[in-house]
């Protein structure tokens, strides 16, 4: 019996597709083996590398969709979202940013959650979110997923997604900012950090009672958690908030 060899082809990767490669390795090309018939998809993901952080693929020279076969000697060249080649016709493999784009996070991200929420995205986030459960609802709902886990990218039903790679917060909102266009969507306080309800304007009489004597005397604007009930007003810690907010919007112009 005679063994099959196997197919191979050369991938390149480009920009910050390059954060998926091994921590020593330099070269940003690497030889992929194959068998017959396999999708470029499947290939590339196989290496490590989720298919939605990559926007647009050539094989030699020319731009194709996640479907293409690959055979055997073709050379791929991988860009993530920021970059794109002088290619026409060019195919962009990821959607279209919403709008007002939603977010579902895992469990890896809870600071993140809310710092989301503090500019104003809706943002689902449980401790004890399934895998599937995220990429179910993603998909249902619309909704971008991050994560600090590759293999949640990976599944089929998955169109929007972002693997974040800082472990600092304030740093993952940077990022996160930058790669989903949030300074220019954002609506700052007006999402509950605490249960991602939606916040409303609320008489300060109608909650007088609630509040500490000292919040009742220097403050008089209030907002109410049409969920939770939870009162937020404009205090230090909202203006902390706002610094942190523009700081991150400076630092992705």
């Amino acid at each position: 019996m005679v063994k099959k060899m196997r197919s191979s082809a050369k991938l390149c990767l480009h920009g910050e597709l390059s954060d998926f490669l091994p921590r020593k390795r330099k070269d940003p090309c690497r030889i992929l083996f194959f068998d017959e018939g396999a999708s470029i998809k499947d290939v590339i993901e196989s290496s490590g590398i989720p298919h939605p952080e990559i926007d647009v693929l050539l094989v030699d020279g020319v731009s194709v969709d996640f479907s293409k076969k690959l055979r055997d000697g073709e050379s791929i060249e991988a860009f993530p979202f920021s970059c794109s080649p002088n290619v026409t016709p060019l195919i962009h493999l990821q959607p279209p940013i919403p709008q007002n784009p939603a977010f579902i996070l895992d469990v890896h991200l809870g600071k993140l959650t809310h710092y989301l929420r503090m500019m104003g995205f809706d943002s689902l986030y449980r401790n004890d979110f399934a895998d599937r459960e995220i990429v179910t609802l993603a998909h249902e709902q619309n909704r971008i997923i991050l994560t600090r886990d590759r293999g949640l990218l990976k599944y089929r039903l998955v169109s929007h997604g972002y693997y974040v790679r800082s472990f600092e917060p304030q740093e993952q909102l940077r990022e996160v900012a930058g790669r989903f266009g949030l300074c220019k969507r954002k609506h700052p306080f007006t999402i509950c950090m605490e249960c991602n309800g939606k916040l409303e304007p609320v008489q300060k009489q109608e909650i007088e009672s609630l509040l500490e004597e000292k919040t009742v005397k220097y403050f008089n604007k209030f907002a109410r958690c049409a969920s939770c009930g939870r009162i937020y007003w404009e205090g230090s810690h909202h203006e902390k908030m706002i610094k942190r907010i523009q700081k991150i919007c400076m630092e992705n112009r």
